[in-house]
């Protein structure tokens, strides 16, 4: 394809930055920029299909965005989608070739008048995937009974797990059929051709709810979240019996310490339902924490982030806040705070004033100098970088503002960098064009 730059992402995907205002001192490292002086607000806030399928970002001198891949690659539904939320990249000898995706539609929902068809005659969610080499995109796994795909993360066994952002069951699993909510899967890629599925196996164990974000870490425990509002949205971790293996273990929640939101913490063992695997049940009955909203996960090192889209670090008890970023280290005595909140390390947004802010963030990623980076589920969507915490006081050190995106009513999604430490890929969906994309944003020459 014309617009497909084979060369710029052959191997595939970056990062770098730090200041409670927007702009700042030049981030270092491969994605060295300038942060932007400002989101993208009006005039810059548009609906022009030339400038949405050009320039949909506003970047920082010295990089430029192409289409990776858009609906004219695979429009995989008969009606409006809701496309693609999170990314990753093959593991394995062909890393970095291959990206993959979930595409999150809801049956029977008011978003999704046209019943979630798919073209190839089926209906339901699916798994698609971009050879990066050549810019084919296919259809990778789909089924009737998956509602709003979401979360997606590769183990370290090399399985690929995605799941349901679903809090009741619409379209029952039909070997787990009592399930509440929302289902973890894990998909057997085939070595050979990583186009193509082996197996798909629910993992029930990891409890039924709203997922979102995944998350794994060395000796492979698996993290979800429960993206509900308080007093829910809670913290889980998965022990498996046996490495590699999620069909047996234990599924724990979080717990702070006298029923704070932050400060000393503990993983609290549940006793799930063997027939719901109603996850929030479990929790609530075992006093674990609850957050506003938790979305996307994402470990850096020994500390796992989670993205609060409407959490209010003010207020416990508000459920409608603008949001915040929490860190849990993951050691034997865990210890949460709010890594990234409005007003502590980050301005509270002010779009009639024209002040940019944090405002719900909603996906992370991890980049090559272990900053983290942050999209909003907001308009404008902002895409953010946050300095690590190196003074040991659980904030990060400083915020900077990459790129804001001019796609009125649109947001970024699925945030990652693969094997290329200067490319990040960036998902666009609900376009005001009609047509959902994934994007590359690079300092690489063409």
């Amino acid at each position: 394809m014309s617009r497909f730059h084979q060369t710029a992402i052959a191997a595939a995907l970056g990062i770098a930055i730090s200041g409670f205002a927007c702009a700042g001192p030049k981030a270092k490292g491969p994605m060295a920029f300038v942060p932007i002086p400002g989101s993208a607000y009006a005039p810059e806030l548009t609906t022009d299909p030339t400038i949405l399928t050009n320039e949909p970002w506003k970047i920082p001198e010295g990089y430029r965005q192409y289409i990776v891949s858009d609906e004219s690659d695979l429009d995989l539904y008969v009606g409006s989608d809701w496309n693609d939320m999170n990314t990753v990249n093959e593991t394995r000898k062909r890393a970095g070739r291959y990206l993959y995706r979930t595409h999150e539609v809801r049956p029977n929902s008011p978003q999704d008048p046209a019943n979630s068809l798919r073209r190839d005659g089926g209906s339901g969610g699916a798994l698609s995937v971009v050879d990066l080499h050549s810019g084919k995109a296919t259809e990778l796994a789909g089924r009737s009974d998956w509602e709003a795909l979401d979360g997606l993360v590769w183990t370290p066994w090399h399985s690929l797990l995605f799941a349901e952002e679903s809090n009741v069951a619409a379209r029952p699993d039909p070997q787990y059929p009592n399930a509440c909510c929302g289902l973890v899967y894990e998909a057997e890629i085939d070595p050979l051709d990583p186009t193509k599925v082996i197996a798909i196996e629910a993992r029930p164990l990891l409890g039924a709810m709203a997922h979102e974000g995944i998350e794994t870490d060395a000796e492979g425990n698996v993290y979800v979240i429960d993206e509900d509002r308080k007093p829910n949205g809670q913290i889980y971790k998965f022990v498996p019996e046996n490495y590699g293996d999620l069909s047996s273990g234990t599924l724990y929640a979080l717990k702070v310490a006298d029923g704070k939101q932050t400060g000393a913490a503990e993983w609290v063992k549940l006793d799930l339902d063997p027939q719901t695997f109603n996850a929030e049940v479990a929790a609530k009955a075992a006093g674990a924490t609850g957050y506003c909203r938790p979305e996307d996960l994402e470990r850096i090192a020994q500390t796992l982030y989670v993205a609060l889209t409407c959490e209010d670090t003010t207020n416990p008890l508000n459920s409608n806040g603008r949001g915040a970023v929490l860190a849990v280290s993951l050691g034997k005595h865990p210890k949460v705070s709010y890594f990234v909140a409005p007003g502590a390390n980050i301005p509270h947004e002010n779009p009639a004033a024209g002040i940019t802010g944090l405002r719900n963030p909603d996906n992370l990623a991890d980049g090559p100098d272990g900053r983290l980076w942050i999209v909003e589920d907001n308009v404008p969507s902002d895409i953010w970088v946050a300095e690590p915490d190196r003074d040991g006081d659980g904030v990060s050190d400083g915020v900077r503002l990459f790129a804001s995106l001019k796609d009125d009513g649109a947001e970024g999604t699925g945030i990652y960098f693969g094997k290329d430490p200067h490319t990040l890929l960036v998902n666009i969906q609900h376009s005001a064009t009609g047509n959902d994309k994934t994007i590359a944003i690079t300092n690489r020459a063409e």
